[in-house]
């Protein structure tokens, strides 16, 4: 897969995407392919400007599919009742200052989806915080803000909703994470993304979830599973952790930065403000990449 040129990988990946996005609306509604919709044309929109001006070409930039990944991930990311006007200001933020402030594809430091996301998450945590049950028509907040919130209650006490092939995720979360890690461990095989990352970020939070779960008491700090198969876990692991621009180029700088995106979801999730920490790991993880590749340079000969 090593020929592959950046418009056919992009398009791989949003093509490995598609099923968690299937997932996601199947559980949480049709909103999302709305939200899909207006992040896709309004990220265009912002990156032409940014190339205007810039008096830079509009193609191949355009059309090399970097945006369109960014817009689903971020997307990925949001409740699908987040206001248009919220993923319109995440879409500025990614595309506009995490991408082109730095100077477009290939020189951005931080993941672009996750400065969106980290953007808006941190200026409106109120639309952000309840997703719908179309269910019964309601919204509520998700397993990991039941869990970080669960003011002494027990772990079993916390699940009141009981969906999807377990009950440790909250509603719908395993099966959405699962397909992310069956697209994500194919997009490995096809060597699209390095395993390293995904593989260290995992085996890290597993670890520490096995070091701090004691079977579920009010002082549990969450199961292996309950970590792995709720929030954002694998989307990170395989869709954005392996970004190739962001992560070390080093395969000992890919293991350290996969433990040090694993550590610090887990830190943030059990000891942070906010109950997914995974954005803001990733995003402190990108800033130790110039370090772990100059530390960590290559072996000559």
């Amino acid at each position: 897969m090593a020929n592959l040129n950046t418009q056919r990988i992009m398009l791989l990946v949003l093509a490995a995407l598609f099923p968690g996005v299937i997932a996601l609306s199947y559980f949480y509604g049709m909103q999302y392919w709305l939200n899909l919709a207006f992040a896709l044309a309004f990220g265009s929109c912002v990156e032409a400007l940014c190339l205007r001006l810039q008096r830079r070409a509009l193609t191949p930039e355009l059309t090399d599919g970097s945006t369109p990944v960014t817009c689903v991930l971020l997307c990925c990311a949001l409740p699908p009742g987040t206001p248009l006007w919220i993923i319109a200001i995440g879409v500025v933020a990614a595309i506009g200052l995490a991408k082109h402030l730095y100077g477009g594809l290939g020189n951005n430091l931080f993941n672009p989806a996750m400065v969106g996301y980290a953007v808006v998450l941190v200026s409106f945590p109120k639309e952000l915080a309840l997703w719908p049950i179309p269910l019964d028509g309601t919204t509520a907040a998700t397993a990991l803000t039941s869990f970080k919130y669960r003011q002494g209650a027990t772990v079993d006490e916390i699940w009141i909703i009981d969906q999807g092939f377990g009950s440790f995720g909250g509603y719908g979360w395993e099966w959405i994470n699962l397909c992310f890690l069956i697209a994500g461990a194919l997009m490995v095989a096809l060597r699209i993304a390095q395993w390293r990352v995904p593989v260290a970020m995992l085996a890290s939070l597993t670890l520490l979830a096995l070091i701090g779960y004691d079977n579920g008491s009010s002082d549990s700090l969450g199961s292996p599973m309950f970590h792995l198969f709720t929030g954002s876990t694998m989307v990170v692991a395989f869709f954005v952790a392996t970004d190739p621009v962001t992560h070390p180029v080093t395969h000992r700088g890919q293991l350290l930065f996969g433990c040090l995106v694993g550590c610090l979801t887990f830190a943030i999730r059990v000891f942070g403000n906010y109950p997914d920490g995974a954005a803001f790991a990733i995003l402190l993880a990108n800033s130790a990449t110039p370090y772990l590749d100059k530390r960590l340079v290559p072996a000559r000969g």
